[in-house]
């Protein structure tokens, strides 16, 4: 793809988001011929390899917002599909409300269970981090205000990113030249992600393993034949790396969602509040697994800014 080409296609997604946000508030879409002009202070970075593991590169897209003043709030968007399926493409409009507010994106795969089985996706999602954390002075983006996103599956490996720390030993893998600078070994500690806004997204893994409480067939899977599957499904799960040092969360959940129980929602929450982590959960009445109306998705997006803008963040 082109540098000119990139540049319009991130410009349309700004113009479309510039559009919904304005008609959101009462305001005239923008005009079609400020294309031009946004082409130029826009830019996306698309399929940077942040990391080669079973000889695939694996790819993440970075949007750089407009008119913005290093170094910019990040947000980590991570895609869904039961570690299984599903790919980052499919996420890049979610892209769009963060880059109204003027925060930077960046947009992550990671391997799936088909060629690689857990904990592959985890240590993906970690190795993305350290990109952004090793690239931020290069791309004005600031590490002290990174948050991570994702929905389903997506939500979990936004959870599992912000919670765990290095010596959890999920980073070992990561291909860095810094590694000494961007991880703190040995120097300042590595700089923790701000906040996690969690859709929907797996928090007891251990629990969807066949016989257990909630068992799903692409947790099953994505677990593999592992030695020791409920060990390592725990080594995974969020609802097992509380701490009192977890970053703030936010989790949108259905109450009838059939693909991740509503519980694990719930669960999460009690745990983290008896734990001291500022966190809220925002229970979406008769939900499903997303696909939420647009007056629920109004409410969503008021809650995640105010969420936001609660934790020192900027939310327009």
């Amino acid at each position: 793809m082109t540098s000119r080409l990139a540049r319009r296609i991130a410009a349309s997604f700004l113009l479309a988001s510039a559009f919904l946000f304005g008609r959101a508030a009462g305001q005239a879409p923008p005009a079609a011929s400020s294309i031009d002009r946004i082409a130029s202070e826009f830019m996306l970075l698309p399929n940077i390899v942040y990391r080669t593991a079973n000889n695939v590169p694996l790819k993440l897209d970075l949007y750089l917002p407009p008119n913005r003043k290093p170094p910019v709030p990040v947000v980590m968007l991570i895609h869904g599909g039961g570690w299984v399926a599903g790919n980052k493409e499919e996420m890049g409009l979610w892209a769009l409300p963060y880059l109204a507010m003027g925060w930077a994106v960046v947009n992550v795969e990671y391997r799936l269970a088909e060629s690689s089985p857990a904990p592959a996706a985890v240590e993906d999602c970690r190795c993305a981090l350290g990109w952004i954390l090793q690239n931020a002075e290069e791309h004005g983006l600031d590490p002290k205000r990174i948050v991570t996103t994702g929905a389903s599956a997506g939500g979990h490996l936004a959870l599992t990113t912000g919670m765990l720390t290095p010596a959890a030993g999920f980073d070992r893998g990561c291909q860095a030249k810094r590694t000494m600078d961007y991880w703190g070994v040995g120097a300042a500690p590595m700089p923790k992600v701000a906040a996690i806004v969690n859709w929907f997204g797996i928090t007891d893994v251990a629990g969807m393993l066949e016989g257990g409480r909630d068992a799903r067939g692409y947790a099953i899977e994505w677990i593999g034949n592992a030695s020791n599957p409920v060990a390592l499904a725990k080594s995974v799960s969020p609802i097992d790396m509380i701490t009192r040092g977890t970053p703030p969360v936010l989790t949108i959940h259905g109450d009838q969602d059939p693909w991740v129980p509503y519980s694990d929602g719930v669960r999460l929450h009690e745990a983290l509040q008896k734990a001291g982590v500022p966190n809220e959960l925002l229970t979406i009445a008769g939900g499903k697994h997303g696909d939420f109306s647009s007056a629920e998705n109004d409410r969503i997006w008021t809650a995640i800014r105010a969420f936001l803008r609660k934790h020192g963040l900027p939310a327009s």
